[in-house]
């Protein structure tokens, strides 16, 4: 499952983690939240983002 987890500390800052991404889809699904919530002052990559996004066996076309 994806999600995402918003933690605002006493002080308003805020901290972002994605859970169930893979590859760089964690940056698009907050991009629109991170540029709500002002400048970013940090990041760190979790290991999810250097996999790759694999396709669904299921919705793959059968030749």
């Amino acid at each position: 499952m994806k999600t995402i987890e918003i933690t605002i500390d006493p002080q308003g800052k805020t901290k972002l983690e994605t859970h169930g991404f893979a590859g760089n889809e964690c940056q698009k699904a907050t991009q629109d939240l991170e540029f709500a919530l002002g400048m970013r002052e940090a990041s760190q990559l979790k290991s999810e983002f250097f996999q790759s996004v694999g396709i669904d066996q299921s919705q793959a076309i059968k030749t």
